[in-house]
């Protein structure tokens, strides 16, 4: 009786260590999303760290320290599936709702004719140049530069916002991928996270003097019609970091700062990574 008592006993104790185990397991299995869920979003994920992570059943690049970013482009579906599976192999399943954006006319007109229907010279030229960005957006570092969280880059008037269509010299362009800063010439531009220079050019055709900023995971800010450069490519820079100046290079009517932001080749609305 007493060995029988004693075995019951024992295995009772076993079941009730398992089934704490597995509670235990259970609430450490969860994931968190912050940010815009609308169209030219960024969301911040976090995950119990060894999970795996699909959007639309594309893997997502997730941290050790389980941080990963979803981005939202200008005409994102209204829906989107989210796919989680933690360690142990248990799942989570989210349907997300995309909130519908409406985006603005914009109308610039006094352009010179060669910057809205460049000469065959100019169209290599613009080619190389987009070549150059995209090649840099491509970049996925391991980093979580993100982490440090955006501000802007620059003080002045919103002159342009994100996911407007440019209506350049009466002619249909593509729709602007950013915001523009409109500010003196030499109004001092800074880094709006943390991150590496990935690239600089003193004279892109359109964009003039560039910088971009590799935040990691894919996560760039382009930095465009800058007036003078202050920072080498693959320099390191902390959030509020002197990048530039203020200008009218390339296709600018005014001095001002075109700031865009991009998850790989998705770009984003900048305002929606403010606080």
């Amino acid at each position: 009786m007493f060995f029988n008592a004693a075995r019951a006993a024992f295995f009772g104790f076993v079941i009730l260590l398992v089934a704490g185990f597995l509670s235990v397991q259970a609430q450490a299995n969860s994931y968190s999303l912050n940010g815009a869920l609308k169209q030219g979003g960024l969301i911040y994920g976090t995950v119990t760290p060894g999970s795996q992570v699909q959007l639309d059943k594309t893997t997502v690049k997730v941290s050790k320290d389980g941080l990963f970013l979803l981005g939202f482009g200008r005409l994102a579906e209204p829906q989107s599936q989210l796919l989680i599976t933690y360690p142990d192999g248990q799942q989570a399943n989210e349907t997300l709702q995309i909130e519908k954006q409406d985006y603005k006319i914009s109308r610039i007109d006094g352009l010179p004719k060669t910057k809205v229907t460049p000469n065959p010279e100019a169209t290599k030229r613009i080619i190389a140049d987009n070549t150059a960005v995209k090649e840099a957006r491509l970049k996925v570092s391991d980093e979580t530069f993100f982490a440090s969280g955006f501000d802007w880059p620059a003080k002045g008037r919103i002159s342009g916002v994100f996911g407007s269509q440019r209506i350049l010299n009466g002619k249909p362009r593509s729709p602007h991928k950013g915001v523009d800063i409109a500010a003196p010439v030499g109004t001092l531009i800074t880094a709006s996270a943390d991150g590496v220079i990935s690239l600089k050019h003193e004279d892109m055709y359109l964009m003039g003097k560039t910088v971009m900023i590799d935040h990691g995971f894919g996560l760039q800010s382009i930095y465009i019609h800058m007036n003078e450069i202050l920072v080498k490519e693959g320099q390191k820079v902390k959030k509020g970091d002197p990048v530039g100046k203020i200008g009218q290079s390339g296709r600018a009517t005014g001095p001002h700062l075109h700031w865009g932001v991009s998850l790989k080749n998705v770009a984003l609305d900048p305002l929606l990574l403010l606080k």
